[in-house]
């Protein structure tokens, strides 16, 4: 009874200074049904902040993203920052239409101008590669984009950039944590009514006169595609690239093209979920495009999809990630190529073939961007950084047009997305990823997964012998300790299988790649069926000692 009536008394606290009249309703009306299940799960602790921000189901209590819980993340970061030298600094603060979004932005631009910083709020909801632009274009010393990305519809998010353009890491990510841990009240933090800037459109304008340093003038704009931008963000600001670079206009999706934070037609608004890209589909069957290009809905990620036989084909991370290298190389590109540990190992082949730099980072792209020298980085999450010096982030437009280019230029040759893919294969060996990918309601489903390999390592996967299992915790001589498990297999296939929990859902990920040695065009399509096998035999293996 003690407990229940500390639950309670805890409950009534947080519902007395609840800024949100929504949410305190929310809490009000739990109390008053007694509901002590639903009242111990939200308050259980607190949403943790840490690399990848906050993100959570929308809802009251310290356990799911309102607006108490923004404006005391808001009040950590601004202390964060003085303590970093940073006070009266920039903070540019960008959102997208998910239901709250502007609210949390509104009440994180109060919060840093209460706090003696400056403030600047994008003028609407804007792709997150705008935010990561804005940064570095206006000199601020931080940003914040309140985003889920491709989260269901009832979940937001909070991701910090600091000065340079990159996402957060640690130790910032615990330094935050530790100023949002000494916020006592939301009374102690001042928020005036106005006093922050609203931004006009100069900062789009400036980032889109940016997109010019992607594409080579005079290049091929030749390409026809069918659009979608999944209910978010991203309709207007492609559809301007587009247009300013000489591209045919594309044909949108119209059940999608608006933003609706409710996404009606998707259960997922992520292009790789089954069923996110029938409608896309069903347009191009219709039009009958070149190409077919996706993002997700804030717009950092970019999905490709190519006809194959009388349908359509989504092409994988990894392959889009080739053909941007590969298109990039044909550039005469220098620099480094750098991409995370769970993607493609045929990026390496590549940028070795061309005598560019090549490393390999954790996962995500605030390790990518942080790579020296970056020229290009991407992820096989569909993420890609063409622009590094412009946006330190993946950006799903500039994808967008560097894919439109190549395609184009394919176009003018005759050819498709898919020969070069070919032509990497015979070149470089054909490089099968898949991944087994497993969706919990139950976050202790995944630490069983993640101990019952780490107490038993898979000794062999679809027969082929684990010549070595490395524990990523432990850090490795070029990466940072990590939750990850990654194995190497015997054979000539190059088999490689990493195993984690995802950051920003409630899944365990499971990455695995083959490399099929092709001699000629005329080999493919027994490498791909050989390359399909193999895969399919570890992801079943795999799913048996991971107990899943």
């Amino acid at each position: 009874m003690q407990e229940q009536d500390d639950l309670i008394t805890r409950a009534q606290a947080w519902l007395a200074e609840d800024p949100d009249p929504e949410t305190a309703a929310e809490l009000a009306g739990l109390i008053e049904a007694g509901d002590t299940a639903e009242l111990a799960d939200r308050f259980s602790g607190t949403l943790q902040f840490g690399t990848a921000g906050l993100r959570g189901e929308i809802g009251a209590g310290p356990m799911r993203m309102n607006r108490s819980v923004v404006i005391r993340a808001a009040a950590g970061l601004a202390a964060y920052l003085k303590a970093q030298g940073h006070d009266g600094g920039l903070v540019v603060v960008g959102y997208d239409a998910r239901y709250k979004s502007a609210d949390f932005a509104r009440d994180t631009a109060a919060v840093m101008t209460g706090a003696g910083l400056r403030a600047a709020v994008l003028p609407r909801p804007l792709p997150t590669p705008v935010l990561a632009y804005a940064i570095r274009h206006l000199g601020a010393v931080a940003g914040v984009e309140v985003t889920a990305s491709h989260n269901p519809p009832r979940d937001n998010g909070y991701k910090v950039y600091l000065g340079d353009g990159s996402q957060i890491v640690s130790p910032a990510d615990a330094e935050i944590a530790a100023q949002i841990a000494r916020v006592e009240t939301l009374a102690s933090v001042p928020r005036p009514a106005d006093g922050w800037l609203q931004l006009d459109e100069e900062v789009l304008e400036a980032y889109l006169a940016r997109t010019d340093s992607v594409l080579t003038p005079g290049s091929a704009r030749g390409v026809r595609s069918v659009y979608t931008a999944m209910h978010g963000v991203g309709k207007d600001v492609v559809m301007a690239a587009f247009a300013r670079h000489g591209f045919p206009e594309p044909v949108l999706v119209a059940e999608q093209a608006e933003p609706d934070p409710a996404f009606p037609t998707v259960a997922f608004p992520n292009p790789e979920e089954p069923g996110a890209m029938d409608l896309a589909f069903a347009k191009a069957a219709e039009v009958r495009p070149d190409i077919v290009i996706a993002n997700d809905p804030d717009a950092d990620r970019c999905a490709v999809a190519v006809p194959d036989g009388g349908g359509w084909r989504m092409l994988r991370g990894d392959e889009v990630g080739a053909l941007l290298a590969a298109h990039l190389v044909g550039k005469g590109a220098r620099g480094v190529f750098a991409e995370s540990i769970v993607s493609s190992s045929l990026l390496g082949r590549i940028a070795q073939a061309a005598g560019v730099g090549y490393e390999e980072t954790l996962t995500g792209f605030k390790w990518i961007a942080r790579v020296e020298g970056l020229r290009y980085g991407y992820e096989e999450a569909l993420g890609y950084c063409v622009d590094p010096e412009g946006v330190r982030d993946k950006d799903g437009v500039t994808a967008a047009l560097l894919v439109a280019e190549l395609a184009s230029e394919l176009k003018e040759q005759g050819r498709s997305l898919t020969d070069l893919l070919d032509d990497l294969a015979v070149a470089h060996g054909l490089h099968a990823t898949d991944q087994l990918s497993v969706r919990v309601s139950d976050l202790s489903v995944i630490a069983s997964a993640m101990a019952a390999l780490r107490a038993e390592p898979p000794t062999s996967l679809a027969g082929l012998r684990v010549v070595s299992a490395e524990d990523l915790t432990r850090g490795t001589q070029s990466l940072p300790p990590t939750d990850g498990l990654r194995y190497y297999l015997d054979g000539a296939y190059k088999a490689r299988v990493i195993v984690r929990p995802s950051g920003t859902e409630p899944k365990l990920k499971c990455y695995l790649e083959v490399v099929v040695p092709v001699a000629e065009a005329a080999g493919l399509a027994s490498a791909r069926a050989r390359g399909q096998e193999v895969l399919d035999a570890i992801k079943k293996d795999l799913a048996v000692a991971a107990g899943i």
